[in-house]
């Protein structure tokens, strides 16, 4: 193992709750339409590239404007993420610091344009990563991403840590073994490896 590669909601931090409330606010405040959307509902859709979000929010919609709604949305999302950022999962920059003094860490996820470095700039955790990619930068799906990140930087053995089984298909497509965050959002029978907290990840491999 030369490197890791990680996934943001549900792994390392859980905006869920935010993101609930800025979603719910914006439908209501300026599209008067009168949908809650929960933090529960929304552990099963994280990890999803965004136009399937979109059109599991919204079905009665028709596509353009089930993209529009979710841009506006993911706007509303971000602008509350700056004021308040987002519960860290524990231990969580202890485990960077002295995992990125031993591998290269990059951050991969299907998120929208400017979520991860909406996650480094709030967090200050920008020195503990040489890169990032995701779906709305590329609009590649996150197996494509993590094989390009890999090939892009020189990787040759990297391991993917994420929390869902889109996760888990995503390291299969790309080739790279998959660990399981078993805190996060979803549940994967067989991964080939299983951490309960952020510091497990030192005992794996430090």
């Amino acid at each position: 193992m030369d490197s890791i590669i990680f996934d943001v909601d549900g792994t390392l931090w859980d905006s869920t709750d935010v993101v609930a409330k800025a979603w719910t606010d914006y439908l209501r405040q300026k599209e008067q339409i009168d949908l809650t959307i929960t933090a529960g509902q929304l552990k099963t859709l994280f990890g999803k590239p965004l136009a399937e979000i979109a059109a599991l929010v919204f079905p009665e919609y028709p596509e353009n404007e089930q993209l529009r709604l979710i841009d506006d949305c993911c706007e509303a999302e971000h602008a509350l993420l700056h004021i308040t950022g987002a519960p860290l999962y524990e231990d969580l920059e202890k485990a960077l610091q002295i995992l990125s003094a031993q591998y290269p860490l990059y951050i991969v996820s299907n998120s929208q344009c400017g979520y991860i470095e909406l996650f480094l700039e709030k967090t200050g955790f920008a020195k503990y990563f040489q890169g990032h990619l995701c779906n709305g930068d590329t609009g590649l799906d996150k197996g494509s991403n993590i094989r390009q990140i890999a090939d892009q930087n020189g990787l040759k053995d990297p391991v993917y840590v994420g929390d869902t089984m889109g996760d888990f298909e995503a390291c299969r497509k790309a080739g790279v073994p998959f660990v399981l965050a078993e805190y996060g959002f979803g549940e994967v029978p067989e991964p080939d490896m299983r951490i309960s907290k952020p510091m497990d990840l030192i005992t794996l491999f430090c």
